[in-house]
């Protein structure tokens, strides 16, 4: 996968790898509208990794500004300037139910201890897709759901597997299939055909209405409502088809299956990228891999044979398992910052995607050995359109709610509200 090199891009520019040729959309045209005084919009975005990380190596000494990389973090130097750290943020946790289950169910939850099922599973919605209620209504898509899970054996349930969730009960699955992301972005002859079959629908319906009782009406009235939501989303696609078709698209070519990790991360990246470029969704969220699955995977180049990532973190005592668990978040981190790069060389106006974004690394486990969910691991690259600052290190007061970022987050990215979950204020030194 090459990573885009320069701060300007000429009129054609490409992503390739894994035997997919991603065309950039015309940077020059976007550039022109930033100068005639447009402003870029606030993307967020979440990179999410299971099973917690290895404490010591991954979390810096020094606080404050220009602080010195932990070893875990060093991959990020070159883009040091536009990130921010945050320890001692904490999560909900529930007494007696599955920790893994939790991290990856709860990590973007807004419930409050009260308002958890029996489970431990949140009866409200993730705060992605709070903030894609807002931000989403000027988008072809609310969000964008993406998932690296090669594994096959489906040994758990769908609350170790997604982290994205529109309400209790209501996931919102992510997309394992890199060909699947892409056609659902960029299929624009698909697009037009259930444009089609919508007018059909409104034509019949409107026929219908005047015979059917008040009863009959209403009933006919939701529905008509729920299509009118689909036919402006399908709307605001026909707004972008000719960028569409100008990008000359090409599907992913490689299974996914048989991708290694690092080119399977990194063309969900790509997707993920050019979805937030384009304008096509400004919310999206990628796991890495899923919570507690035991299923071997190999990192060539890294291992010498297959690994279990969650049966090792409950091995940490053992020295070398601990320095295998260091490399592996070393690994992640090396993935992170490649896709920040890719957003940090695209422009838009005088800054870059990534200036523009607020794109959040983390885990709903700080520790995998003890299950705990304290001073959970948060990086954020970008600073969402100048929202805070970067090159720091913050390490907030003990027992601060991670639910204190979220709603910082979602505040300056449009949410009128004054608490989410737990929350107990905004963080300091956000303009929200």
């Amino acid at each position: 996968m090459n990573v885009l090199k320069h701060n300007v891009l000429p009129r054609r520019s490409f992503l390739r790898g894994c035997g997919a040729t991603l065309a950039l959309p015309f940077l020059d045209v976007m550039q022109a509208k930033a100068e005639k005084g447009s402003t870029a919009p606030r993307r967020l975005a979440f990179f999410y990794t299971p099973n917690g990380v290895a404490q010591k190596a991954w979390h810096p000494v020094e606080t404050g500004f220009n602080f010195a990389l932990s070893p875990t973090l060093k991959p990020l130097e070159k883009l040091r300037k536009k990130i921010s750290l945050h320890t001692n943020l904490d999560r909900i946790k529930v007494p007696g139910t599955d920790g893994h289950a939790q991290a990856g169910t709860c990590y973007l939850s807004t419930a409050r201890p009260d308002e958890l099922s029996p489970a431990g599973y949140p009866l409200k919605r993730t705060i992605d897709q709070v903030i894609a209620d807002v931000a989403g209504q000027s988008t072809a898509f609310r969000s964008l759901e993406l998932s690296c899970n090669s594994y096959t054996d489906n040994r758990e349930s769908v609350y170790f597997d997604n982290i994205s969730w529109y309400g209790h009960g209501h996931v919102a699955r992510s997309i394992k299939d890199p060909r699947q992301a892409f056609n659902r972005l960029f299929a624009v002859e698909e697009h037009q055909a259930n444009a089609s079959v919508l007018d059909l629908v409104l034509a019949d319906a409107k026929d219908l209405q005047p015979k059917l009782g008040r009863l009959d009406q209403n009933k006919l009235g939701e529905y008509l409502e729920s299509v009118r939501t689909v036919e402006q989303q399908i709307e605001r696609i026909s707004k972008r088809q000719d960028d569409i078709r100008d990008l000359e698209l090409e599907e992913p070519g490689k299974l996914w299956t048989a991708m290694q990790r690092d080119e399977y991360i990194q063309v969900m990246g790509d997707l993920m990228v050019l979805a937030l470029q384009t304008d096509l969704t400004r919310v999206s969220s990628m796991m890495v891999a899923p919570e507690r699955w035991d299923t071997p995977l190999m990192f060539p180049g890294i291992f010498d044979k297959p690994i279990r990532h969650h049966g090792w973190t409950h091995n940490q005592n053992k020295e070398q398992v601990l320095r295998d668990l260091e490399k592996l978040d070393l690994f992640h981190i090396e993935q992170y910052a490649r896709i920040a790069a890719k957003m940090d060389n695209i422009q838009e106006g005088e800054g870059t995607l990534l200036d523009n974004m607020m794109f959040v690394m983390g885990s709903g486990l700080s520790s995998g050995f003890h299950h705990t969910c304290n001073d959970l691991p948060t990086l954020i690259a970008g600073n969402g359109g100048g929202l805070f600052e970067t090159n720091r290190h913050d390490k907030h007061p003990e027992g601060t709610p991670i639910a204190n970022l979220w709603l910082s987050m979602a505040k300056g990215m449009g949410v009128k509200t004054d608490r989410i979950g737990d929350s107990t204020g905004t963080l300091k030194g956000w303009a929200v």
